[in-house]
C-alpha cells in the first residue's frame, strides 16, 4: 500500500476497496519506522492534522464528491514552499524562520484538490548544495543505500519519494535540484517549463515540480500544481493540457518517428564517467529500437558560461549572508559560506557579465535542441557519492557548479527536462537519464519518459 502509485490509489478510492484514511495511516507508520535511519527527511510533519484531511477525503469519496485526481493522495512539499503557519528556515540554522500566513500557489492547489499534505521536506542551506547536508537538519541519506547521498537540493523530497513516504512529492529546481535526486535515487522527476507551475516568488531559472516513481504519477501531480495563480507574474497563460495521456500508449506509438538528440558531451564541467555514459547510450539504443531517429548533439555549453552562472549564484548567496548578524552567519554550513565568499569581491561589471552569460546559455540551448522532439543526456557526470559530502567532490575542494553542465542549461532556457531511471552500475548505484523537450512541451516529455519506463529502463552496467 505505501508504494502504490497515485493512479492506483485513486482507482481504489473510486472502487471503495481502499480508504484515504487507511493509506494515510499505513504511510505514517512507514515513515515513523523508516525515517530515523535516513537522518531527517521531514522538517515539519503533523500526523493528526494530515489524518483529518484524509478523513475529509474519505467522506467525499463515499458521497461521490471527490475533488479531483489527487483527492486523498498523500503528498509532501519542500520546506521552501510556503504552508500557512509552518516556519520556513530554508534548510539553514543561520536564520530565524519566516512564518508564512498564506499557502504558496503549489500548496494552495494541493489543498484545493483534496490532497493529503503529510508535511514539509528538508533541504540543505538555502538550497545551494547538491546533497542532503544541512546546518539545521544534519545529513539526509539515501533510502537505497544509507551510505550515499540523496542529491539536492530537494533532498528530503527525493528521500521521501524513494522511501515510499507516499507517491507524490514537490521539489524545487534552479540548476538541477529536482533532477539530481532523480538520477541518484531512481526517480521520475520533472523540471517543468518556466512559468508552468506558479510560484509566489519567481526567480531566474527557478521552478517547482514533481518527484515520483512513475511518469503517470508525475503527470497527475502536474495536472493540479500547474493550475494558474495570479501571484506569479511570470506564469504561463492558463492551459488545458492532456496530462492523462501520459502512460496510456504503447512505447512504439510514442517513440516511432520521433527525432531524438543524444547529448553526451556537455562541453563544460567535470568529465563524464564512462559507466554513466554507457547507461545513457543503452537507453538511447532502446529508444532507437522502438522506432525513434537518434542522432548525436554537439556540445553547446561553454566553460566560461558555467563559471559565470556559478559566480552569479555566489554573489546572490553572499548578499543573503551579508544581511545576517555575524553570529547568525557562523551558524550556516561552513562549506556554503566558503563557496558564497567567492562572490564577495565581484564588481558590478562582473555581475552584469555573469547575468549576460545566463542569456547566452538560454540562446545556445534552444538553438542546439530545437530540431529535436526530445534530447537524451546524462543528468550528472557521476553516480551517487557519500552522504556526508556536500558536493560530488567532497568537503574540501571548491569546483563551483562543475557537475550541472547537463541540467542548468534547461533552467536558463526554460525548457522542460525530466529524469527517468536508466540503469544500475555494477555496485548497484542508480543512474538516471535526462529527457528534455521543446519549450512548453511538458506533456510530450512525460509521454517519452513513460515510454522509456515501459521499454524496461533498468539495465545493469558491469
Amino acid at each position: 500500500m505505501v508504494t502504490a502509485p497515485a493512479v492506483v490509489l485513486r482507482a481504489a478510492y473510486a472502487a471503495r476497496t481502499l480508504s484515504p484514511v487507511e493509506v494515510h495511516d499505513a504511510v505514517t507508520a512507514h515513515i515513523e519506522a523508516t525515517e530515523p535511519s535516513l537522518g531527517r527527511v521531514f522538517w515539519e510533519r503533523d500526523p493528526a492534522r494530515s489524518r483529518l484531511a484524509a478523513v475529509a477525503s474519505a467522506q467525499r469519496w463515499r458521497t461521490g464528491e471527490a475533488l479531483g485526481p489527487l483527492d486523498g493522495i498523500p503528498v509532501t512539499v519542500k520546506e521552501n514552499l510556503a504552508r500557512a503557519g509552518v516556519p520556513m528556515p530554508s534548510g539553514t540554522a543561520a536564520v530565524t524562520p519566516v512564518v508564512p500566513t498564506v499557502d504558496a500557489p503549489v500548496t494552495a492547489r494541493l489543498v484545493e484538490a483534496g490532497a493529503v499534505v503529510l508535511g514539509s521536506t528538508v533541504m540543505p542551506d538555502w538550497g545551494m548544495l547538491s546533497s542532503g547536508v544541512s546546518s539545521l537538519h544534519g545529513v539526509t541519506r539515501s533510502p537505497l543505500d544509507r551510505s550515499l547521498t540523496t542529491g539536492g537540493s530537494s533532498s528530503g523530497a527525493g528521500a521521501a519519494a524513494a522511501a515510499g513516504f507516499g507517491p507524490l512529492h514537490v521539489g524545487t529546481d534552479i540548476g538541477g535540484s529536482i533532477r539530481l535526486p532523480g538520477t541518484w535515487l531512481g526517480l521520475v522527476t520533472l523540471k517543468p517549463s518556466a512559468g508552468r507551475v506558479p510560484l509566489a516568488s519567481p526567480y531566474l531559472g527557478r521552478v517547482a515540480g514533481p518527484m515520483a516513481r512513475s511518469g503517470a504519477d508525475a503527470a497527475a501531480l502536474m495536472s493540479v500544481i500547474s493550475r494558474f495563480d495570479a501571484r506569479d507574474w511570470s506564469a504561463l497563460p492558463p492551459a488545458e493540457l492532456d496530462w492523462r495521456s501520459v502512460g496510456r500508449d504503447e512505447p512504439a506509438s510514442v517513440l516511432r518517428g520521433l527525432r531524438v538528440g543524444l547529448h553526451l558531451d556537455a562541453g563544460c564541467g567535470l568529465a563524464l564517467d564512462p559507466q554513466v555514459r554507457a547507461v545513457v547510450e543503452a537507453t538511447a539504443a532502446r529508444v532507437a529500437a522502438a522506432g525513434a531517429h537518434v542522432e548525436v548533439v554537439a556540445p553547446f555549453m561553454r566553460e566560461e558560461w558555467l563559471r559565470s552562472l556559478d559566480l552569479f549564484w555566489r554573489v546572490r548567496s553572499w548578499n543573503d549572508l551579508l544581511a545576517l548578524e555575524p553570529a547568525a552567519r557562523e551558524r550556516a554550513l561552513p562549506f556554503v559560506v566558503r563557496w558564497a565568499s567567492g562572490g564577495a569581491e565581484a564588481s558590478g561589471v562582473e555581475v552584469l557579465r555573469a547575468y549576460q552569460a545566463t542569456q547566452s546559455i538560454r540562446a545556445a540551448t534552444i538553438a542546439a535542441t530545437s530540431a529535436y522532439d526530445v534530447v537524451l543526456s546524462p543528468v550528472a557526470p557521476m553516480a551517487a557519492f557519500p552522504a556526508e559530502w556536500p558536493m560530488p567532490w567532497g568537503p574540501d575542494e571548491d569546483l563551483g557548479m562543475a557537475h550541472i553542465g547537463y541540467t542548468a542549461p534547461y533552467n536558463m532556457s526554460g525548457q522542460p527536462a525530466a529524469t527517468v531511471p536508466g540503469g544500475r552500475l555494477a555496485d548497484g548505484r542508480e543512474v538516471g537519464v535526462q529527457v528534455s523537450g521543446r519549450r512548453w512541451d511538458d506533456v510530450g516529455v512525460l509521454r517519452v519518459v513513460a515510454a522509456i519506463e515501459e521499454l524496461g529502463a533498468h539495465s545493469n552496467v558491469q
